[in-house]
């Protein structure tokens, strides 16, 4: 356990002389530098977290490239939107990786244990079955009475935002969580198999419509999302994949993300209207990945530099408030104005919401915790018998790989697949001769 606090703090170091290095060149408007910097150490130190765990998914390997790497991309300074970043803004991306690596230690307090083996087990195969087929009613019941509720289906809607109003409040949360059911799918066939073409059938039919549903919702994130967390279950489950596998995995999502843009009916032309690129010349497929990562910091920038004062708990309270119906009863509670460099481009990063309610310390204070979590996960993941602990892992590794994103923890969608993996966690490792009703 030395030796990896010792090398843990190499690592943070490299990460500290990386991170001045490009503060200086940023400072001196060498965006260009500042940004190969950044990018160079995110790719260095996750490859060497990742050949030490053995574990291309490692939690604090993942955050590492996300946020580092993020922070270098968006260094590039490639769209007119991006600005010199306020010293306070530099400070607290800073804070923030320290901070999840302060956490990552606490919580991964005891000595590193090789990950546990999945035994075939009946039992836990059936109820991880039940868990799919459960799921995939719900969420298909909920779709239909989404379409019927608003009165159309966004695929075959002309309005440009239709997949944003496709919504009924309460019963989105199911239809959308079809998208587990890979991830628990890859679980159950690790643990059982199914025997009859009935079991085949339903386990055929319930997958389908994990990739169906995101489709007709035109939802280009709900379909990674799908794919990203089966594909990280699998690599915990069997150790490994090959990179060729990963490349026509991915390879074949290139022409469903393409279709999904065509029938969100946002063209080249009305894209590079709001990304403001430098470089007229630089196609698409570079511009529109480069402001789903870029932008995102610039926003915490803005925030920072417009925001007159903090909100003290309201904005990462909102699950709370979203999930206990607080919003319709008290709508001023979620009327917070958002700081944007443009309306269209609203994704933020995870820690948007930590600063906007207690500034820096709130940063800090939520990076520690966030590392704390992933700490014990990764450590739970390693104990645990219940394979449901890997749905756990999973969704923390895909929170984590996309950090740059969104808010998540400000998401009450997150806390509401968190708990629905809570109760499959409980169901799947339930063993009626215990008391209390544990097995993990």
């Amino acid at each position: 356990m030395e030796k990896y606090r010792n090398d843990a703090v190499k690592e943070y170091g490299t990460y500290t002389l990386a991170f001045l290095a490009s503060y200086a060149a940023s400072y001196a408007g060498f965006f260009y530098l500042a940004g190969a910097v950044l990018m160079a150490a995110a790719v260095f130190l996750y490859v060497r977290i990742s050949r030490e765990a053995e574990n291309l998914t490692e939690l604090r390997g993942l955050f590492t490239l996300a946020w580092v790497g993020g922070q270098g991309i968006a260094c590039l300074k490639l769209s007119r939107l991006s600005s010199a970043w306020h010293p306070v803004t530099w400070l607290c991306f800073f804070l923030i990786y320290i901070g999840f690596g302060i956490g990552y230690e606490w919580g991964r307090k005891k000595q590193a244990a090789p990950l546990k083996e999945l035994r075939k087990d009946d039992t836990q195969a059936g109820r991880l079955l039940l868990s799919i087929l459960g799921l995939g009613a719900a969420s298909l019941a909920c779709f239909v009475f989404e379409a019927v509720r608003v009165g159309f289906i966004p695929l075959f809607s002309k309005e440009p935002h239709a997949y944003s109003y496709f919504h009924v409040s309460g019963v989105h949360y199911f239809t959308i969580s079809c998208i587990l059911i890979p991830a628990i799918t890859v679980l159950y066939l690790k643990v059982g198999y199914p025997k009859e073409m009935k079991e085949k059938a339903l386990l055929l039919l319930a997958n389908a419509e994990a990739f169906v549903i995101p489709i007709l919702c035109v939802s280009r994130f709900q379909l990674l999302f799908a794919v990203g967390f089966a594909v990280v279950t699998y690599i915990m489950v069997h150790r490994a994949i090959r990179l060729r596998t990963l490349g026509l995995i991915f390879a074949a999502l290139i022409p469903a993300y393409v279709v999904l843009t065509v029938f969100r009916h946002h063209d080249v032309e009305y894209l590079n209207g709001i990304f403001e690129m430098r470089y007229a010349e630089m196609p698409i497929f570079i511009t529109q990945p480069y402001m789903y990562v870029a932008n995102n910091f610039e926003n915490f920038n803005c925030m920072v530099e417009q925001l007159a004062r903090h909100s003290y708990g309201l904005r990462m309270l909102f699950p709370v408030i979203a999930l206990t119906g607080l919003k319709f009863v008290f709508p001023q509670l979620v009327s917070s104005v958002i700081y944007l460099t443009k309306p269209e481009l609203t994704t933020l990063t995870m820690f948007y919401d930590a600063y906007y309610d207690f500034g820096i310390p709130g940063v800090f204070l939520f990076s520690v915790v966030l590392g704390g979590a992933a700490g014990r996960i990764s450590e739970s993941v390693r104990r645990s018998e219940n394979p449901v602990v890997y749905l756990f892992y999973g969704q923390m590794a895909i929170y984590l790989g996309l950090a740059f994103f969104t808010t998540w923890f400000s998401n009450p969608t997150t806390w509401f697949w968190f708990a629905l993996t809570g109760m499959m966690y409980w169901f799947v490792g339930y063993d009626r001769r215990d008391d209390k009703s544990g097995r993990a």
